[in-house]
């Protein structure tokens, strides 16, 4: 705070100018550090420029498009890496082949047939020979698993890269066997084997009988992921970015050349070259200052807005540090997409500004901002005139689909319409561009869908802001206006005469005020609230009298004077400790401005007309309003009121009497600091005539 202090007690304007100075810095300091490309131009338009002649050699780089579509056949064409084990081979046979043996002793032990050592040592190594052939030409190329995902629906020619003592080598998937059928290969290959044509006949047939080598017969492949994957990505990291390239002093396009696909892409390659070689070549202060310009010139444009139109933003320090703030916040944000490359820039809910200021503020206000933080977002993303157009149109269609912020729902549409927008542009522009749909990169529509998710977090920005800076939104002024209220509820209980008057005065207002254009909730809530100081001395006020006693009878009109006055006061502290926002205290402070209680003056003229009054006892301290509402409020508060004593009612006594009264209060001069017209008050008048005449029209007489 000691720090602040000091810049706190420059004057305002000074203030002001340091904060759009500081802003500029930041932004400025945001930018790439990098040229920018000095011609404009769209796919699919005319090249509007002067001829374009390379002034070096460059590569021409592949669209995004066509390195993803190089990318996905790479993928889909990839070869899947699959390792054997040699030990676990050899070890498989050993067991299949002793495997043979042992059933070859049972025979032997079944059928009692005596042989001589030596022929059954030549029997057994005659089988040992055939099985070592068996199980050689099942396990030739390998055996695979039961279940192999990465191989599901491949055709019999696929080609796998089979490694076997990290030597790889392709393989045709035909070429293999899988463990399912190999029991049945294994039986084929031992039926059909000529080892038998030198055994005794029935010796086949009692070892086919009970054969089962399913025990001794399993994969002894493997599928290598990590090698499969390592060698695709670096097959990607290989792809070429570039094809071919284009020479010193070659033309690139024509003036009113169409800019297609090939031209456009050489365009990009240019543009990318020339930002880069621009910031290799140029002075780096020198770039500096050109970004620190643009930025300075977009802002004064937006402090000059602020200054002629809307200067009571610019007079309120915490106004002007949220709005820029807000500025900076998504500047920052797209910055920060943009350097890092991690995200999509249409993913970032800009619509989110625009609704946020909308809520506080006016739509003109907002959409203003929106321009101004789009075109300094503009020149840092790629196509920026597209970008510019597309959050601006967006940033539109959220300020008007947000025209009642009152509803809960309204949100959601609005996230659904910029959402429909967004879609809407970018199908537009392809076909703009490319004259079809077949290059529209379809899963962009699923970060637009993000987009519109964030959008839901409106409110609860809405209500953080609400705090931090003392806004008062729509949804906080529906929760204030609720007559069960805790404070209504004590001014219906204390002053029940006040509380029906500040209702009728609440209807009367907000007719009026819908009628000239105003904000019609927050006009409804501050006239519910605009006397409730009454509850400190109810009794003491007409509409409060319930017999005919009086208490101003026995005191002296300069104390009834300070009584009645004092409500304004009693309402101001009464207010600060609800917490009630600033924008409801407004129209406690000014309903009345700096009129006179006329009855309690006059009535001391008349009493002592030989001393002079003092004016200042009988006079509301003010200040005078300063806004339609809070100048409505005030001829609603006084109409209102004088409407009750009247004698007659009639078209004319009712006219006569709101322009009395109102007329009065413009020879006061209590509506020279507001922002409403002579037209509008005379607006006003006319809703006022219209709804009392209603509400004090002649009925019929009911019979007895």
């Amino acid at each position: 705070m000691q720090v602040i202090r000091p810049f706190l007690r420059l004057p305002a304007l000074i203030v002001r100018i340091i904060l759009f100075l500081l802003t500029i810095l930041l932004i400025a300091y945001l930018f790439p550090k990098e040229g920018k490309f000095k011609y404009e131009y769209q796919k699919g338009a005319p090249w509007l420029h002067e001829t374009l002649i390379a002034t070096e050699a460059f590569p021409i780089y592949k669209t995004s498009a066509e390195l993803k579509h190089e990318q996905d056949s790479l993928q889909a064409n990839q070869l899947y890496y699959f390792r054997e084990k040699p030990a676990q081979t050899e070890q498989l046979e050993a067991e299949f082949l002793q495997y043979l043996a042992t059933r070859l002793d049972k025979i032997w032990d079944e059928t009692g047939d005596s042989l001589s050592i030596d022929s059954a040592i030549a029997m057994k190594s005659r089988l040992r020979a055939a099985g070592s052939e068996v199980f050689r030409n099942l396990y030739q190329h390998g055996v695979l698993p039961e279940i192999v995902p990465v191989l599901e629906n491949k055709p019999g020619d696929y080609l796998i890269h089979l490694v076997r003592n990290d030597i790889a080598e392709q393989v045709r998937l035909s070429d293999l066997h899988k463990i399912t059928t190999l029991e049945n290969q294994c039986r084929k290959l031992i039926s059909n084997h000529p080892i038998w044509t030198s055994f005794p006949e029935h010796y086949e047939r009692e070892f086919l009988a009970r054969f089962q080598p399913k025990p001794y017969l399993k994969a002894n492949l493997q599928y290598d992921a990590l090698l499969t994957e390592t060698k695709l990505q670096m097959t990607l990291d290989n792809i070429s970015l570039t094809e071919g390239m284009v020479r010193k002093n070659q033309r690139i396009i024509d003036r009113g050349d169409i800019v297609n696909p090939e031209l456009f892409k050489m365009l990009e390659s240019y543009k990318l070259h020339y930002e880069e070689s621009i910031g290799r070549n140029t002075s780096y202060s020198l770039l500096l200052l050109g970004q620190f310009l643009v930025v300075f010139s977009i802002m004064l444009m937006f402090f000059l807005f602020l200054y002629n139109y809307r200067r009571e933003v610019l007079n309120d320090l915490k106004q002007t540090i949220f709005i820029l703030l807000m500025i900076v916040l998504f500047v920052s944000v797209a910055s920060g997409v943009i350097r890092f490359k991690n995200i999509n820039l249409y993913f970032i809910p800009f619509a989110l500004l625009p609704i946020i200021v909308r809520t506080f503020y006016d739509s003109r206000l907002a959409i203003f901002i929106l321009l101004i933080t789009s075109l300094l977002i503009g020149f840092m993303a790629p196509n920026g005139f597209e970008f510019v157009f597309i959050q601006f149109l967006a940033g539109v269609v959220a300020i008007f689909s947000m025209h009642n912020a009152k509803k809960r729902s309204q949100l959601f549409w609005s996230a659904f319409f910029v959402f429909l927008t967004y879609s809407f542009l970018n199908i537009a522009l392809r076909l703009m561009q490319e004259g079809s749909l077949e290059n529209v990169h379809w899963p962009f529509f699923i970060w637009l869908l993000g987009n519109a998710v964030l959008l839901l977090s409106s409110y609860p920005l809405i209500y953080l802001f609400e705090k931090l800076f003392g806004f008062l939104s729509d949804l906080s002024l529906l929760e204030l206006s609720d007559t069960n209220n805790v404070l209504l509820r004590d001014l219906a209980s204390k002053a029940p005469g006040t509380f029906q008057h500040s209702m009728q005065v609440a209807n009367l207002a907000e007719e009026a005020i819908y009628k000239i254009g105003g904000n019609t909730l927050l006009m409804r809530t501050g006239a519910l609230y605009h006397d409730i100081g009454k509850m400190e001395n109810p009794a003491f006020f007409i509409e409060n009298l319930q017999s005919g006693f009086n208490p101003h009878q026995n005191i002296p009109f300069e104390e009834s004077a300070d009584i009645i006055i004092g409500h304004v006061t009693h309402g101001i502290q009464l207010a600060k400790k609800h917490k009630l926002p600033q924008a409801i205290i407004d129209f406690i402070q000014t309903h009345h401005g700096t009129t006179k209680v006329q009855y309690f003056y006059k009535s001391f003229l008349k009493k002592y007309p030989n001393e002079e009054a003092d004016v200042n006892r009988f006079t509301y301290p003010g200040p005078l309003p300063f806004s339609k509402e809070t100048a409505v409020l005030m001829m609603a508060d006084s109409v209102e009121a004088a409407s009750r004593s009247m004698k007659v009612y009639s078209e004319q006594s009712i006219s006569d009497l709101v322009d009395q009264i109102i007329n009065y209060q413009e020879q006061e001069g209590q509506f020279d600091e507001a922002t409403i017209t002579f037209k509008e008050v005379n607006q006003v008048k006319e809703v006022f005539k219209a709804k009392l005449r209603n509400i004090y029209h002649q009925r019929i007489e009911y019979p007895q």
